[in-house]
């Protein structure tokens, strides 16, 4: 019954077509608070989901904020963990939900964020364990966020510690695993031929251009990743929807970094 209902929730963050996904993650106001693109959660789940983004992430307390509404439906992806950026230790991420709430709450799938190299990362794997086990007993997806972050790591963006990560969230039992881009499809190819379960990319700060954030999103299709989980490229764009449509042109129909950028003029 679990792999059913797995299979079931994974359908509602999928494409089912392509198999591949397009997240935007929304849990920034816990960690810096409400800034532009997330302030209105009504009105930033709308933009992306007429978009035709397959999900969103948000934190337990804001479901319900414009989630399943009027318009285009969107899956709902609750975070587990969270830190601040106003804490000591601000990559020292701790639960703050369990997969059983989120289910109460409507999730079709749960998120863990998890910094390898910090002081803290033994309690963090400790509790992406406790997380793993849960959501394979109910049958629920697990997107694990894993970034090479902390006193141990130079370079975050190193190809050697980002598939190292990729690999942390397969080992570990995710389903999904979010991990930054390493710069170019050929060794972002490494990271995808390294971890067992689909990679996504994360976006990052917010860039400087549209081509860049398209550029980076077809290196990562390249090199044979599932798709991409963007938050700030997104939401803060002038028009997330047109952006998410965009995205999806290279995620889903295969299209060139040119002609994605068609879709925003």
């Amino acid at each position: 019954m679990t792999i059913v209902g797995k299979k079931i929730r994974m359908e509602r963050i999928l494409n089912r077509d392509t198999g591949r996904t397009i997240i935007v993650p929304m849990d920034h106001g816990m960690s810096v608070g409400p800034i532009a693109g997330v302030i209105d959660m009504k009105e930033a789940i709308r933009k992306v989901a007429e978009g035709g983004a397959n999900a969103i992430v948000e934190h337990k307390g804001l479901v319900g904020e414009g989630h399943r509404g009027k318009g285009k439906d969107i899956g709902l992806i609750i975070h587990l963990s969270a830190s601040t950026s106003l804490a000591i230790f601000p990559h020292a991420k701790t639960l703050v939900c369990s997969v059983e709430e989120a289910m109460k709450l409507g999730a079709d799938a749960v998120s863990i964020h998890v910094n390898l190299g910090d002081g803290q990362e033994r309690e963090m794997l400790r509790d992406f364990g406790k997380v793993s086990y849960e959501a394979r007993t109910w049958g629920m997806p697990l997107l694990a966020m894993i970034y090479p972050r902390g006193e141990k790591i130079k370079d975050e963006y190193d190809v050697k510690v980002i598939k190292h990560a990729a690999r942390v969230g397969s080992e570990m039992g995710a389903d999904i695993v979010k991990v930054s881009y390493t710069g170019s499809a050929e060794s972002f190819h490494e990271v995808v031929q390294g971890c067992t379960v689909p990679v996504v990319i994360a976006g990052g700060e917010k860039m400087e251009s549209d081509r860049e954030i398209l550029h980076m999103v077809k290196g990562s299709i390249d090199a044979g990743g599932a798709g991409v989980s963007i938050g700030r490229n997104v939401f803060q764009h002038d028009d997330p929807s047109k952006m998410v449509r965009a995205i999806s042109a290279i995620v889903n129909d295969g299209k060139s970094v040119d002609e994605a950028l068609e879709i925003l003029k």
